[in-house]
């Protein structure tokens, strides 16, 4: 097989270890119960049915270790399961109230139902409520090349200590090889921010490649002999692969991206917010406030409708239209592919086109049937375009350029201002003193007892969780800024208190308790990753 050209879909599933035991319900725990409604189950639906049709796909998917840890939680399986049962409940109840009530609404009523049926089959007969179990499926299968990214996604350009970087990245290759039962050969840098010295982290923790932003191969030296059409590999033998930016527009654009066609199904109208209150009490948490449901019926219906204005979702008209943009995409690629080898003189290029996960169902609901079509097409079309993974590029033997990336993000103006600016500043000096301390606690404790064991881990625990690049996205964006300053505080809160107990030699094994209860994730740190270099054993 010689195709005219490679395609390699890369996703990014994660999100922030939200997890609170102390309340029976917690509006931020809904994240990740509507992403796996949403997101993770349409994609391992559609991911097994072509593996199992024949009509193999193929790409590269990271699943962050702390989405890994809260898939694999006991207590949030128990939550997500509830929470499944409500919606399916509910979307039962509209079948009957949109026939007798809402005519125009009851396809997508009938919809909802049929899809939540297919989830709880999947969520707890296939897959035992345990997704990290299918993603390790369709690996060993050879459908999806899963890697890794930081350990709490944290921004490694502004973590202040190289062992805390170091941390950062061979907690999350611990963690993967606990989950996956494997080395990971690649690693999403959170929020594909990189700069220089990086990849030495990576080659210590056995990674073989990471992603990147366009920039960092454009702007690197020497200039790429194929732009981003070819991966380069850093002086130390780390490769990078770059975001290929006219398949990012066509699925991102809020102005010529596919996701904004009229016929889709219209994100911001919610029955959690359109149905009367007291219908809907029964299904709402036990405050009784509104809030987002996932049960939607209505579709974009133009640029300038206007939200009262939009018409019924069709979802027979809008499964036509993800085939027809899947087709279009295609058909985009190939001329892609064509153009590029004439430039490169015969040379096939490797196309990456890395997105977040939750594009694909959460904010495109179409967008796994889109993936859908997009694979068929690829395999009845596989001597035009091949899809591979970064680590399939890699087995080729196809030769590789040196380079020196140069530092990026995949943030606004892309480089790190998202991250630091004047809305989240104040959290570096508070995050940097700890990651300073944590070396400092981890060299002088050699041989500690087994409670000051736990204290330091659990200390490591705190700061990893602080480190999360999430909680300054919020922040900047403006969204959650309350939670996310909360959060960050918190864990800082608890990470000097740990600190100076262990200080003292005088921890409290029940506040310590109830921090392990509490923030559980990693079970298997030990905090004397964070040694300096001369005092590791």
């Amino acid at each position: 097989m010689n195709p005219l050209g490679y395609f390699s879909l890369i996703l990014h599933a994660h999100l922030p270890f939200v997890r609170h035991p102390e309340h029976p319900e917690f509006l931020e725990e809904d994240w990740l119960y509507e992403a796996i409604t949403e997101v993770y189950l349409p994609l391992i639906f559609i991911f097994q049915s072509l593996h199992e049709s024949g009509a193999a796909p193929r790409l590269a998917m990271n699943v962050s270790p702390p989405l890994c840890e809260m898939l694999s939680d006991t207590l949030l399986q128990t939550r997500y399961s509830h929470h499944l049962e409500n919606l399916l409940t509910l979307a039962r109840k509209e079948v009957e109230r949109t026939r007798r009530e809402l005519p125009q609404y009851l396809p997508a009523a009938q919809m909802y139902v049929d899809t939540l049926g297919a989830a709880w089959r999947l969520w707890n007969e296939r897959y035992g409520r345990n997704l990290v179990r299918a993603f390790r499926e369709l690996q060993d299968e050879g459908v999806v090349e899963i890697i890794t990214c930081g350990a709490t996604h944290g921004f490694l350009p502004l973590i202040s200590t190289p062992e805390a970087r170091r941390a950062q990245v061979q907690v999350a290759v611990n963690n993967y090889r606990k989950h996956f039962g494997r080395q990971p050969r690649g690693i999403w840098l959170p929020e594909c921010a990189y700069e220089p010295g990086i990849e030495e982290l990576l080659a210590d923790a056995g990674i073989e490649y990471f992603i990147s932003d366009t920039h960092a191969i454009l702007y690197g030296e020497p200039r790429p002999r194929y732009g981003v059409y070819a991966p380069v590999r850093c002086p130390n033998g780390v490769a990078v692969f770059a975001r290929d930016l006219e398949t990012s527009q066509q699925v991102w654009s809020s102005v010529i991206g596919y996701p904004g066609h009229a016929s889709y199904r219209e994100f911001y109208r919610d029955l959690g917010w359109d149905a009367p209150l007291d219908y809907l009490l029964p299904h709402l948490h036990a405050d009784g406030n509104r809030r987002h449901l996932g049960l939607k019926y209505h579709r974009i219906s133009g640029k300038d409708v206007s939200q009262p204005d939009k018409l019924p979702y069709d979802p027979l008209a809008a499964r036509k239209r993800a085939a027809v943009d899947a087709s279009h995409f295609i058909n985009e690629r190939i001329k892609q592919a064509a153009r590029l080898r004439e430039t490169f003189k015969g040379r096939p290029p490797l196309v990456v086109s890395p997105y977040d996960a939750e594009l694909y169902g959460h904010w495109w609901f179409e967008g796994p049937q889109f993936l859908d079509f997009v694979f068929r097409k690829l395999y009845y079309d596989k001597e035009a375009i091949a899809a591979i993974t970064p680590g399939d590029f890699l087995d080729s033997g196809i030769p590789i350029q040196p380079q020196q990336p140069s530092a990026s993000s995949w943030g606004e103006e892309g480089y790190y201002k998202v991250w630091l600016n004047e809305a989240n500043a104040w959290m570096y000096p508070h995050q940097h003193a700890a990651e300073a301390r944590l070396t400092e606690l981890a060299n002088r404790h050699t041989a500690p007892d087994a409670l000051t064991h736990r204290a330091l881990n659990q200390a490591a625990r705190e700061l990893l969780l602080a480190e999360s690049s999430d909680w300054a996205f919020q922040i900047y964006q403006g969204t959650t800024v309350e939670y996310a300053s909360r959060r960050f505080r918190s864990h800082i809160r608890r990470f000097n208190a740990l600190a100076e107990e262990i200080e003292r030699a005088a921890i409290d094994a029940e506040r310590l308790a109830e921090m392990e209860r509490r923030d559980n994730i990693f079970a298997e740190l030990d905090y004397r990753i964070y040694r300096s270099s001369m005092n590791r054993s």
